[in-house]
């Protein structure tokens, strides 16, 4: 820390992202390169230590790098690791070991290596330690069976974060135990959900004597319930706990509508208006309980954001299926079968926050 402490924050930051912009334009940087120059440089993730993508800094900080490297059109793509972003790197780097920080948190900055979440089962959605699936100890690995659902993206991950049941004789919620997967081991079977528009973001993950190394354990053996924690708190934060500009994400989609087809209906205008009050309301909420977060596990601040978030976000894409009239009963790409690269929860920084890029109306409060 004695290098952060020298001299100023900001002037801290400006000189790194003026080092980095220098030796990476950006515009004749491919992506993955510059991602990991910002890596290296602490500005991935500037609270967290030193070394891995961070400098040690409050959090707040964050969303100085994300203007001024918006400022300079720098490449940044999150929507295709949004679970990577939002719920594993917080996780592996509050629960992994140096040596599992070293490993993942690099290419998952740099989107080579994509992350999914395993919690949700058929048997065990709101209730996550309800879960069957098992996973049981040989040697220095875990055999796995079992079945998972929901998994959003599992089609294009490297990795999984798999919580699985190692201790049925216990009370639930101390029988589990949290694992990284690899999606292309043995014995793992992805297939995926279509729904009714064609588009099959979600997936069910079928385990069959797949192994998993130990050394890809986070946390103790039966500590998988606390670890889990983690990972959904910060998924709260990550889902629901965006600050997007003002007038921006899910209601500014329902104001261009308006104003493209120049709408008068005063029924319409006032469900609008009184939309984007209450979207306000919840911004300005975020952006409140964002100031008083602290670097490590989210308060429950985050939970009450991502139902705030989903209940509004529903309400505004109805609302836009109205203002779009006969049109929004259609899907516009059709209605074939189609595997999205990326997850449609809106786009997040590497604080797992909003940068304003609202879903489709096909894609509004997605569960995972």
């Amino acid at each position: 820390m004695t290098k952060v402490e020298a001299r100023p924050t900001e002037q801290l930051l400006r000189d790194r992202i003026a080092t980095l912009l220098r030796e990476h334009p950006p515009e004749s940087t491919d992506e993955v390169t510059f991602l990991g120059a910002r890596y290296d440089a602490g500005l991935a993730w500037v609270y967290f230590p030193e070394g891995f993508g961070g400098l040690g800094l409050e959090p707040d900080w964050q969303g100085f790098v994300e203007r001024e490297l918006a400022r300079a059109r720098a490449p940044w793509h999150p929507e295709r690791n949004v679970i990577g972003l939002g719920m594993a790197a917080p996780t592996i780097v509050a629960e992994g070991t140096d040596e599992q920080k070293r490993r993942y948190l690099r290419p998952l900055f740099t989107n080579e290596e994509i992350w999914c979440q395993l919690f949700s089962e058929p048997g065990a959605g709101s209730d996550v330690a309800g879960l069957a699936t098992r996973a049981v100890r040989d040697g220095d690995e875990w055999i796995v069976n079992g079945q998972k659902v929901w998994t959003t993206l599992a089609h294009t991950a490297k990795w999984g974060l798999l919580v699985a049941r190692t201790d049925p004789e216990v009370p639930k919620h101390r029988g589990m135990t949290y694992l990284v997967v690899d999606m292309h081991a043995p014995g793992v079977d992805v297939r995926p959900l279509r729904q009714i528009t064609g588009e099959a973001e979600f997936n069910e993950v079928f385990f069959d004597d797949a192994r998993i190394p130990d050394s890809q354990r986070l946390g103790g053996v039966g500590d998988g319930w606390r670890v889990a924690l983690t990972t959904l708190m910060n998924e709260r934060v990550a889902i629901g706990g965006g600050v997007p500009s003002r007038g921006g994400g899910p209601i500014g989609e329902a104001v261009r509508i308006w104003r493209e087809r120049g709408l008068a209906d005063p029924v319409l205008r006032d469900g609008l208006l009184s939309l984007w009050v209450r979207a306000e309301a919840v911004r300005l909420t975020n952006m409140r309980a964002r100031q008083l977060r602290q670097a490590g596990t989210p308060g429950p601040e985050g939970s009450v954001g991502k139902l705030a978030f989903a209940e509004l976000n529903q309400q505004i894409y109805e609302l836009c299926v109205d203002l779009l009239g006969p049109e929004g009963m259609l899907y516009p790409d059709g209605y074939e079968m189609r595997r999205p690269e990326d997850a449609g929860v809106g786009a997040v920084t590497p604080a797992g926050r909003s940068c304003g890029r609202g879903p489709t109306p096909s894609r509004a409060a997605r569960p995972r």
